[in-house]
């Protein structure tokens, strides 16, 4: 991806509407706006992070599967990048 390439994707992630924040998003709002002294427990942001690994598997036909790997050569990333990149649009 070149500068204008990213240039534009950020131009377009940035137009969005923003998104409500997930439980995740919450606990780490919360980290980081922590006061000096302060502290969420790592137990606790822990146990709001049960249950989330980061990884969806999906069955898709083959022929989606062999046209999204051919347009990630193309772009020349990897199938998870692309994948990502396409549902992020």
């Amino acid at each position: 991806m070149n500068d204008r390439e990213l240039e534009m994707r950020l131009a377009e992630i940035n137009a969005r509407e923003p998104e409500e924040p997930t439980e995740e998003d919450l606990a780490a709002i919360r980290a980081a706006e922590a006061e000096p002294g302060e502290y969420i427990p790592l137990e606790d942001f822990k146990r709001e992070m049960e249950g989330y690994n980061g990884r969806i598997s999906l069955r898709i036909p083959r022929s989606l599967h062999k046209k999204l790997k051919e347009s990630a050569a193309v772009e020349g990333v990897s199938l998870n990048q692309y994948v990502l990149y396409k549902l992020a649009k």
